[in-house]
Formats: structure tokens, sequence, C-alpha cells
């Protein structure tokens, strides 16, 4: 087990994660996953984390999580708008795995309260839905971290068809230690260790997110094309900058006061 490092071994006054994720492909591109979060660990200690939507695919960097640490933070973010097996099968998987500190996230009820009073902003604004569900309360917990790491990978197309293990945004260093997994070796990796499924797989749903905005999918579609199908959108919002975000809030808005990244504190 890697042990973590105290927040004043890590403390830094100056953070370029940029040179820092140059630096990390350097030394450890093409490592394996558990050679990646070690790595992190190594280099970021407490100031490191895990975040996880306990999905189709998520057992497996969950699983590796556990054999290299299980103290790990592993930050959930609970939308309002999940599907209730989702959160019993991250009950699940936190017993079978062991995860001594996996951290269950809400949105701020007023910002809820403010923008989306009756739950159904989605039908609308799938974007600004995302943004106050996902993006703030992420932004808001991340403040204390400098490196987190999530289940990525190419496969899934995309602008994540050309992921590295290590890359960057909004100034803290994004790990991708399945990068480079391809769908058939996440399947092997489940089925050789055993791992519990997510149990909307068996129904179809090959990535899961938010309950209105997820479909089940074709044999033959993309794992991603039943979230938010028959719309341009890919990404929830997440794994794009903070300045990616308002920028797209603001065109979708244009007769409102744009959003400057100084609103979202």
């Amino acid at each position: 087990m890697t042990c973590l490092t105290s927040a004043a071994e890590t403390e830094r006054t100056w953070f370029d994660a940029e040179a820092e994720a140059a630096e990390l492909n350097r030394l450890y591109d093409q490592n394996s996953a558990a050679g990646v979060l070690h790595a992190a660990l190594k280099r970021f200690g407490d100031r490191f984390a895990v975040v996880s939507s306990f999905g189709a695919e998520s057992a497996a960097l969950l699983h590796i999580v556990s054999l290299v640490n299980t103290a790990l933070p592993v930050i959930f973010l609970d939308t309002g708008k999940l599907f209730g097996d989702t959160k019993r099968y991250r009950d699940q998987l936190i017993k079978h795995l062991g995860l001594t500190n996996v951290q269950t996230l809400r949105p701020d009820p007023q910002d809820i309260a403010t923008s989306d009073p009756k739950g159904v902003l989605w039908t609308s604004d799938t974007d600004q839905c995302c943004f106050n569900r996902k993006v703030l309360p992420l932004k808001r917990a991340l403040a204390g971290y400098d490196a987190w790491a999530s289940g990525r990978k190419r496969f899934h197309g995309n602008e994540r068809a050309s992921l590295k293990q290590f890359d960057h945004s909004d100034g803290r260093v994004k790990v991708n230690p399945l990068a480079y997994w391809t769908g058939d070796i996440v399947q092997t990796y489940l089925d050789e260790h055993n791992l519990p499924k997510h149990p909307l797989v068996a129904e179809g749903f090959a990535s899961i997110g938010c309950m209105p905005c997820t479909d089940p999918v074709g044999e033959s579609e993309d794992a991603r094309s039943g979230r938010w199908a028959g719309r341009s959108k890919s990404e929830c919002g997440i794994h794009l900058s903070l300045t990616q975000n308002i920028s797209k809030l603001n065109k979708q808005n244009s007769q409102i006061r744009p959003l400057r990244t100084g609103d979202t504190s």
C-alpha cells in the first residue's frame, strides 16, 4: 500500500500543472494503471484524489485504487438525478473493495433552488443542469487538491480519443490511469477479478450517468452514445475547463449577463 504524505509535504506556493503533467508523462507514460496511481501519490500525496461515477466501468479503476491505498479519497457526485441502482452499487463496491474514504458530494441547495427549483432544467438546458449539479460541486471539492484521477479512456472517443495518462486543466493535473485500456481489456479485468457489475449493464446501459440523460445502447453502438442521446453534447462538463464551461453557457444564454470565473466560487 502506498502511504499518503502530509499536505505540508506537497504544499507549494506556485504550481505549473501543465509542466507537471508533461514531466509525469515523460517519466511514466505507458506505465500500468497501478504504476500511474503510485506515481501520482508519490508526487502529490494527500493533495491527490480519485473522482468516480460508480458507473458501468468504474469497478476496474476502483479495484486498482483498493490495491494501492484503500484510504485514497474517492469523490462521488450525487447530482440528485442519479439512478437508485447507482447509489446502491456505490455502497456495494465500497464494501466489496474495502474503500474507507469515499466522499459523497451534492449540489449546493441554493444553486438548485435558484436555477432549477422544479428539477426539470435538464429538459431545456443540459449544460446548465450539469454545471449546477456536477461542475460547481466538483470545483469546490477539489479546492484542496493539486491532482485528480478518473476512469476516462481513449476508446470512449470524441474529446477522449487522444488522452494521455497525465494532462491538465484549471491549474490541476488530471490523471487517467486507464487511458490506453480498450473496452475488451476493461471487461476482461472485471471478469478476471470477479468484480460486481452495475445492475443496469445487464439492461443495455454501457455508460451510466444521470437518469434523465442516460439510455441503453445497442450492441453495435458506441458505449457513450446513450448519454444525452439525440444531442450534440458528449461530456457532462467536469472534464472541460471552467473557461470552456462558462463559454458554452454564455453562448447559449447570450441575453443574460455573461458568467465569469469569479461567479463560480
